[in-house]
């Protein structure tokens, strides 16, 4: 239930700074856990981005502001933290399908998004396998790409990533450099609170660099998670670890990367695990 109670206080910071503006490490400070892995928790959970979420709410409190009458499109804008009207229009309209203005006549439809509850789902008795694994720091080589603090932002990065690298030959190299434990060609989204966040195609490997950048996975306990299907498979897995194996756990996120083990390079007939930094939840 903490763990539901730390969400739920996460949607309650997000109403109290709708118009001061939200920090989305404080929402990760609040859910115990990165920024990244709080969006990403939460697209799971909600079915929407966080972004869209809080563009959502602002955009409903802006239209019963509107049929007020007396305020100023101007100054409901700036309210909401829009620097143009052309801005704050743009984004009225995408979630009313009218401009704001159209918002003051009378008998015109107007959408309703009420905040967001997080509660406890009882779903089907469907299996899970994993195991918990203690892993040493070790080190890893390939090529990075920097990603956005707002994680759809790098819904393209990443599949493209992966395009180029089977294109140019570097998963070729790189699949000849894994020389430790962990096979596999791995996808590594590096990103916590106090460094710039970068997603990794790399292998495990104490193998000289070369022409390829490093880096170092801290030591970490890991929930591990097989399975196996298209591509598309493996982000249904990662939805039902957040939103059914999570809470219930006795686990909550850690502080080390999210590692995708590819182990195979089918994309429609793939092997995979997926590898969750954990931490024991403080009684």
């Amino acid at each position: 239930m903490e763990w539901v109670e730390r969400l739920n206080q996460s949607m309650n910071y997000i109403e109290e700074h709708l118009m001061d503006g939200v920090d989305v490490e404080a929402l990760g400070r609040i859910a115990c856990c990165s920024s990244y892995h709080f969006q990403r928790m939460f697209t799971y959970m909600a079915g929407i981005t966080l972004s869209e979420y809080i563009r959502r709410r602002k955009m409903s409190l802006a239209a019963v502001d509107l049929q007020g009458k007396d305020a100023k499109v101007i100054d409901i804008a700036e309210k909401y933290g829009y620097q143009s009207p052309t801005a704050f229009n743009r984004a009225f309209q995408g979630v009313h399908g009218i401009a704001p203005s159209a918002a003051r006549e009378e008998g015109v439809s107007i959408k309703s998004f009420p905040p967001i509850t997080f509660t406890i789902a009882v779903k089907g008795g469907e299996e899970m396998n994993y195991r918990i694994e203690t892993k040493e720091a070790f080190r890893i080589v390939g090529v990075s790409a920097p990603l956005h603090r707002k994680i759809e932002n790098n819904f393209k990065v990443v599949p493209q990533m992966w395009q180029e690298a089977a294109v140019n030959g570097t998963i070729q190299k790189l699949a000849g450099m894994m020389d430790v434990d962990l096979k596999g060609m791995l996808g590594v989204s590096a990103c916590s609170d106090e460094a710039e966040w970068k997603y990794f195609i790399a292998v495990a490997s104490t193998q000289e660099s070369g022409e390829f950048e490093e880096f170092t996975v801290p030591a970490s306990v890991w929930a591990v998670f097989p399975g196996e299907g298209t591509n598309q498979s493996i982000q249904q897995l990662e939805q039902r670890i957040v939103t059914e194996w999570l809470p219930a756990s006795g686990y909550e996120y850690g502080s080390a990367p999210d590692i995708e083990v590819y182990l195979n390079q089918d994309p429609q007939n793939a092997r995979y695990e997926v590898w969750i930094p954990v931490v024991k939840k403080q009684l």
